[in-house]
């Protein structure tokens, strides 16, 4: 009836029982267990995809959050030789091959350097032939370090 409180009002599932009837028991999630697609699609601790952007992923824990579960491998073997990344900082490929992971292939930079490499004022450096790369990016850190420099200075942009 209305006002009246249900019948079943305060009443709890016995703990860590679910439902009280057997079948929706049985049909529960148990602890640390994989089923269904969740068991097909699981990739163990080790494991290493390409993302789409062309780059080694590898994964690193089982943890949560989801996105923390894995990790650029360039990153992963540059720290292991250089130590971790300086905020503001990223790392540029050299040679132009993202699959190569060898700490000698990359380059930490600063990130204010990344538009100057893109091609928007020059010639892009992943566009640029091997020979030309070195070039192409001494001349960016050269223009960055003159701009940091003038506004250190006081003077304009």
């Amino acid at each position: 009836m209305k006002g009246q409180a249900s019948p079943n009002k305060g009443k709890q599932c016995p703990p860590g029982k679910g439902g009280r009837h057997p079948n929706a028991r049985r049909t529960q999630f148990k602890p640390g267990e994989r089923t269904g697609i969740a068991q097909k699609n699981y990739k163990p601790i080790g494991f290493e995809r390409i993302t789409q952007d062309g780059y080694r992923e590898r994964k690193v824990n089982d943890d949560l959050p989801f996105n923390r579960r894995w990790r650029l491998v360039h990153l992963i073997e540059w720290e292991a030789v250089n130590g971790p990344i300086p905020k503001g900082h990223a790392l540029k490929c050299l040679n132009g091959d993202k699959l190569d992971c060898s700490p000698s292939n990359w380059e930490c930079i600063p990130r204010a350097l990344l538009p100057r490499l893109s091609g928007r004022w020059a010639l892009p450096y992943d566009q640029a032939p091997a020979e030309l790369k070195p070039l192409v990016l001494a001349t960016a850190q050269l223009k960055h370090a003159a701009k940091t420099a003038r506004r250190a200075g006081g003077e304009g942009a």
